[in-house]
């Protein structure tokens, strides 16, 4: 079956959530990836819309608000700032910035509510949440903190367990409090409006896991894991204050949730780019000959892959996405980047602290994308990055290339004489580069895309040092020419492929040669500059950067390191004071013994949880604990541990846990297990 073509393309990025500035995780996860596609598409000289925007509602920002005592709106305005800034100076080329607190989206989403409320799509439900009634408001889950009941530490949020990383519901916290007064809350009725994602699990199920096999393994899978699991309804209406207001009579006080109204901003901030430039926006959402491809990480798979498209095709008039093509997340100096504890490289700092060095980040996040798993930024593999690869091998190209020219042939592109057996060589392998890019472009493939630039530029550099035209010269200025011609046919070339990878670097290599940038159609040809073309004087394309540079950078990070390691420590004595007393009776009733592991393995869609197999010596059984971030599956098994082997089982993730596995914290946050110093038989009672 042929491959489908497509008049025009739509192409979404997510949206950044304005609560704080871009990272670099966010960049090596989307938007250098859908930077460098766009720029493809268009280099084809294809029809794109290219969309994102700040996504602007939900509790996180009311969280910041409420710290920094200013509204949402100013929260929302200064990050959005912020965020449409350090994108345009890092040279993604969206064409629209929108955000969802404009005027467009409002009505664009409440339109869509109202289009599918009226098709009889949601489901009324009544259900009890926690309610402050000092504050007199419903609490979101983020604005309860209680007990954790897995793992028993005390600042466990509503929706999730920050310690043991377990998902919870309000309704599980033990002794929940609400964070804006303090107060107990209680349980009172409310009703919401629901989206029935199961009744849509065999249209998902046929339209990803038998129509869309190409996508990427890591999307396919989640999917699949979703969709196995069974769908349940979910909300799309909450009772809070800042958002996008319920469009019912009914529905006072209650706005679209945030994962509700988000995905409309796509097809809103779309809708304000046709009207600035004269198009159809139902072109670009409502066209069967329209491809919609959004650029995500790995944490919003399932809202774009399950019920996004769900909102899509209940309303009726949408297509639906042809790709997903989710990056997995880009890790620190070996350590899980983290906002709340800024151990990040902040976009905004890095533009300031190092200037013009805007396309060596997006090489290097590039050749490091965490494409099928995550991966790791280091300083000195970008230090390497830029030295040994864009100084040593692009940069130095362009630059001998060019000098060389100058100093034999005043500055002109020199006559072609008859071509030798390497030069012929030469040109294959220019005429396969936009293949083999393209080919890998299509699959999503950036890292493998950059590979295939970098390679014809290495191929440039070794023509040039085999072919030694500063010894010809003496002997042989005609063959020199030759040379020197065919080198420059490749710069032209790689200027041309340089304006997908690196834009910045394009338009340096464009102003030395004296040359537009060529479409993709002329890509790989050996006679882009013609005989006799003036150049301009060359001039450095990448500067080296030196240890001292580098070394300032870990510095921050380390310093970084110190100040959370003292406000751990901090917490570590503030926020684990002494429990409640329990009586003699109630410590007897806990029944703990010595364990041995058997088995580990981690939990699918966790990065904090292991599933364990153990031997109590009364039988084998499994426990799912959150102990995935400090010990990995090999390690655990043969361990001896200590286990409350009567606690009652519950289950996370999906998995029936019969038990709990007991562990020390260290002032620094670190576990270790409770384990006997002598060796002990799998039951040994603890009294």
């Amino acid at each position: 079956m042929p491959e489908k073509t497509f008049k025009r393309h739509t192409i979404t990025s997510a949206l950044p959530y304005a609560n704080g500035p871009i990272h670099i995780g966010h960049l090596a996860g989307v938007y250098v990836p859908a930077d460098i596609y766009v720029r493809y598409l268009r280099s084809k000289k294809e029809d794109v819309a290219f969309i994102c925007g700040s996504d602007e509602h939900g509790v996180p920002i009311t969280i910041r608000a409420k710290k920094e005592n200013v509204t949402p709106q100013e929260i929302a305005d200064k990050y959005n700032q912020m965020i449409k800034e350090s994108f345009e100076k890092f040279g993604i080329s969206f064409d629209i910035y929108s955000r969802t607190t404009s005027k467009t989206h409002y009505k664009t989403a409440s339109d869509f509510f109202t289009k599918l409320y009226n098709n009889k799509v949601f489901r009324e439900i009544l259900s009890e949440q926690y309610y402050d009634e000092e504050a007199r408001t419903f609490l979101a889950d983020r604005y309860i903190k209680g007990t954790c009941p897995k793992c028993g530490y005390q600042e466990a949020y509503g929706d999730q367990c920050e310690n043991c990383g377990s998902t919870l519901s309000p309704s599980e916290l033990i002794n929940p409090n609400s964070m804006l007064s303090g107060s107990k809350p209680v349980l009172k009725e409310t009703k919401h409006w629901y989206l029935p994602l199961d009744e849509y699990e065999d249209w998902l199920r046929k339209w990803i896991l038998e129509d869309h096999k190409e996508w990427k393994s890591n999307v396919y899978g989640q999917c699949r894991s979703w969709i196995d699991q069974g769908l349940q309804p979910r909300a799309v209406t909450r009772d809070l204050d800042w958002g996008v207001p319920v469009p019912l009579e009914e529905a006072e006080g209650k706005v679209l949730y945030v994962w509700f109204d988000a995905p409309i901003g796509y097809i809103s901030a779309t809708i304000d780019w046709a009207n600035e430039n004269g198009k159809d926006w139902k072109d670009y959402w409502q066209s069967e000959d329209t491809r919609l491809v959004h650029f995500i990480g790995k944490d919003n798979i399932v809202f774009h892959c399950i019920i996004f498209p769900t909102m899509l095709k209940t309303h009726g008039e949408f297509i639906v996405p042809d790709n997903v093509p989710a990056n997995e997340f880009l890790n620190l100096e070996g350590n899980k980047i983290s906002t709340s504890r800024n151990w990040a490289v902040w976009l905004h700092e890095f533009l300031d602290e190092m200037p013009g060095k805007e396309d060596v980040l997006r090489y290097t996040l590039t050749s490091n994308a965490p494409e099928t798993k995550d991966n790791d930024f280091t300083w000195k593999d970008f230090q390497a990055k830029n030295n040994n690869e864009l100084v040593a091998i692009l940069g130095n190209f362009i630059n001998r290339a060019v000098v060389l020219t100058h100093k034999y042939f005043d500055g002109k592109i020199p006559e072609r004489g008859d071509l030798l057996e390497i030069d012929e060589k030469l040109i294959a392998q220019l005429k396969e580069t936009p293949v083999n890019v393209s080919n890998s472009l299509d699959k999503f493939k950036f890292r493998e895309a950059l590979s295939h630039f970098i390679d014809l530029a290495r191929t440039g550099n070794k023509y040039l040092a085999d072919n030694e035209p500063w010894k010809l010269i003496k002997t042989d200025e005609k063959r020199v020419g030759t040379i020197l011609n065919l080198s420059l046919q490749v710069a032209a070339n790689l200027s041309s492929l340089s304006e997908i990878f690196l834009p910045f670097t394009a338009k340096k290599i464009s102003h030395i040669l004296n040359f537009n940038n060529a479409t993709w159609s002329s890509i790989g040809d050996h006679e882009l500059l013609s005989e006799s073309h003036k150049i301009e004087q060359p001039e450095l394309l990448f500067a080296k950067i030196e240890d001292d540079v580098i070394e300032a950078q870990v510095q921050k990070l380390l310093d970084t390191r110190k100040l959370n390691e003292k406000d751990t420590k901090k917490e570590s004595i503030n926020m684990s004071p002494a429990k409640e007393l329990c009586t003699f009776d109630e410590f007897m009733k806990m029944d703990m013994r010595i364990v041995e592991i058997l088995e580990a393995e981690k939990v699918e869609k966790s990065n904090k949880l292991l599933k364990l197999k153990v031997d109590t010596g009364l039988d084998q059984r499994t426990v799912v604990s959150g102990i995935a971030k400090y010990f990995s599956p090999e390690e655990v098994v043969g361990k001896k541990v200590t286990m409350l082997v009567n606690l009652a089982p519950r289950k996370i993730m999906g998995i029936e846990s019969q038990g709990m596995i007991l562990l020390a914290e260290d002032p620094d946050g670190k576990l270790v297990f409770i384990t006997p110093e002598e060796s002990l038989t799998n039951g040994s009672t603890i009294s």
